[in-house]
């Protein structure tokens, strides 16, 4: 059973939507910020990295990072650049990607408890110097403002209401600078709201599909929420305020795709060396769990699972896994799993791809043409994977078990600042 509900939305008007939404914060450092802030001054990016409007530099988790960030956003709903929804709302929010695929997932907000009780599922580790940032930007702005990614297996119920709202016109509908297109709906009848909460209460599970780092903090700092509530309340002796009556925070913004129309990009490997051993030695070692194919110079991209692309002293090579190699284990089998123990580890000595400099990971929307520049500047091998399925992420989380860093990709990305869950 899945608490997923309404809530009560600032977003922007109409007209400034398009300069206002932002893709994530976490796509960009900070110089990069700096310069999409001077190209959209009203850009929610200034609120996601306030760090980027400052005009001298401050030490991470700086409160006067958070403080101006709480400040620019109050600003600019005082100056009407927000507006505020009375009652709350369901919405449909439409990706159209460049070659113009699209998917459609529920803007509303997510259940704490869910995520703790493992009602919502998640397949990556987080690391806790990661989440500090994002809930003391929660806590000092008194909102969400960015959306986690979910996923949930459609039976077929909500997508009917989805068909029938977004044949109507739509709320907002603008194309981004990057060609990504947005469109979004409100659910505006009662009887379809009722039928949305109604069908994701016999959901048995919602799944991280991206954003497991916002997650994790938006958690942590509903717990924080509630326990300043338990401690105000002890001090006061338990008078006038009810402990069981719901916080705001007890629930997060999300957007919920049904996993048919999603579909998970490769997510690439590049090594800085290798690892002290010469071209002829690497082909050897690797061949005792690969079959290795003739080198070519055209590109190679893997299609099917069990088979790597391998681009090294400018050629390319397919690597394909032996059988005895290979794992009905919903991690170990995964392709990522087998390319690190198999090859990145034992071979290249990149023993904890989280940790270890010599490795770095390149989206797979970014094109293989990427991975040989890369190559040519600062890398020396690089490897092309075949993307996992939303299925083998479900088994993954299913299980109870942590897929390697950098498994998934997903695109196109929702943008932040569109929807604004204040608490």
């Amino acid at each position: 059973m899945a608490d997923v509900i309404p809530f009560s939305c600032v977003r922007p008007r109409e007209d400034k939507v398009l300069e206002v939404a932002a893709l994530p914060y976490d796509v960009y450092n900070l110089e990069e910020a700096r310069v999409e802030i001077e190209k959209h001054p009203d850009s929610f990016l200034r609120i996601d990295m306030a760090e980027a409007t400052m005009d001298s530099p401050v030490q991470e988790h700086d409160e006067r990072i958070y403080e101006k960030a709480r400040d620019l956003l109050l600003e600019a709903i005082a100056q009407a650049i927000y507006i505020a929804d009375d009652e709350p709302h369901y919405f449909f929010y439409r990706l159209t990607a460049l070659n113009g695929r699209t998917q459609t997932g529920v803007v509303a907000c997510s259940s704490i408890d869910d995520y703790l009780e493992n009602r919502i599922k998640k397949h990556e580790k987080t690391k806790p110097a990661k989440e500090i940032d994002r809930i003391r930007h929660i806590n000092t702005c008194c909102a969400h403002t960015g959306p986690i990614f979910l996923a949930y297996r459609s039976e077929g119920t909500i997508e009917s209401v989805m068909e029938k709202t977004c044949a109507t016109p739509a709320l907002y509908n603008f194309i981004a600078d990057d060609g990504i297109g947005h469109t979004i709906w409100r659910v505006d009848n009662k009887q379809d709201t009722e039928t949305i909460r109604r069908t994701f209460e016999k959901t048995s599970a919602l799944y991280i599909a991206d954003g497991h780092h916002r997650a994790a903090s938006a958690v942590k700092a509903g717990l924080l929420r509630r326990e300043e509530r338990a401690t105000n309340e002890a001090s006061e002796g338990g008078s006038d305020n009810a402990s069981g009556k719901p916080l705001a925070s007890d629930h997060f913004l999300s957007i919920i795709f049904p996993s048919n129309q999603l579909v998970i990009y490769d997510y690439n490997r590049t090594v800085a060396d290798l690892n002290g051993l010469s071209l002829e030695e690497l082909l050897a070692r690797i061949q005792k769990c690969f079959v290795v194919s003739k080198p070519q110079t055209e590109p190679i991209k893997p299609e099917d699972k069990g088979i790597f692309g391998m681009y090294v002293n400018g050629l390319w090579y397919k690597l394909t896994v032996k059988a005895e190699y290979t794992s009905t284990d919903p991690v170990d089998g995964l392709d990522v799993s087998i390319l690190q123990d198999r090859l990145l580890g034992p071979i290249l000595g990149v023993d904890d791809p989280r940790t270890d400099k010599r490795i770095d990971f390149v989206g797979g929307v970014r094109g293989l043409d990427e991975l040989e520049r890369r190559v040519a500047t600062d890398m020396k091998i690089a490897f092309a994977l075949f993307p996992p399925s939303i299925e083998e992420l479900f088994a993954v989380a299913d299980a109870g078990q942590l897929m390697p860093p950098k498994s998934t990709w997903f695109e196109p990305k929702p943008r932040s600042g569109i929807f604004i869950h204040q608490i």
